[in-house]
């Protein structure tokens, strides 16, 4: 049976992980990328589609590509941070279904029903996007999640010719925790929850 884990690792993935803006000049290895995703990509999506690509923008040329992309609003932070992983879903995942869920043609639930294809696919890579943050701060990262910017252009520099859409994009590095914000409240449990 497991247990609870301790304060101190609810601390880091929670209570007082907070969205950076602001980063350290302090590179992110390519190990500690490939150690997220070896972390994350053992939570739980529905019948283990894993529908998550993910480009981790690193070098100048990637990140120019990039900012070409961004909101005005995001240039910045995202230009600053050593990695801005591009969090995106293959449109096709279902054909790794045969490898990823072989106890059930699952391949067949999903061909030619586009509208499954869709929701199940972005869900599930939203959820793995979660995962991936919570994976990072673990490790010691922070994370900058955002959703301002142009789908169609990160589409188009990164993944054109592919099966692939960007769903999300998060800054990734060692944030400056001198430069947050004060915390921004929550729902109360009784204002987003009910017990039935």
């Amino acid at each position: 049976m497991a247990h609870s884990i301790n304060t101190e690792a609810l601390n880091q993935l929670f209570f007082k992980a907070r969205t950076h803006n602001v980063w350290k000049n302090e590179p992110v290895s390519d190990q500690v990328l490939q150690e997220i995703y070896d972390v994350m990509k053992w939570a739980p999506t529905s019948a283990n589609t894993n529908p998550a690509r993910i480009v981790f923008v690193k070098t100048p040329s990637a990140k120019e590509k990039l900012l070409a992309c961004v909101a005005p609003g995001n240039l910045d932070k995202t230009k600053t941070a050593p990695v801005t992983a591009i969090i995106a879903q293959d449109m096709e995942f279902f054909e790794k279904l045969p490898k990823l869920f072989p106890h059930a043609d699952a391949r067949s639930w999903f061909v030619g029903n586009q509208a499954l294809i869709e929701s199940t696919a972005s869900r599930n890579a939203v959820l793995q996007g979660a995962y991936l943050m919570l994976a990072a701060r673990a490790l010691g990262l922070d994370c900058g999640p955002m959703s301002g910017f142009d789908n169609a252009k990160v589409d188009a520099a990164f993944f054109e010719g592919t099966s692939i859409k960007s769903n999300f994009i998060c800054n990734l590095g060692y944030g400056d925790a001198s430069k947050l914000f004060p915390r921004s409240p929550r729902l109360d449990f009784n204002e987003a929850c009910k017990i039935v």
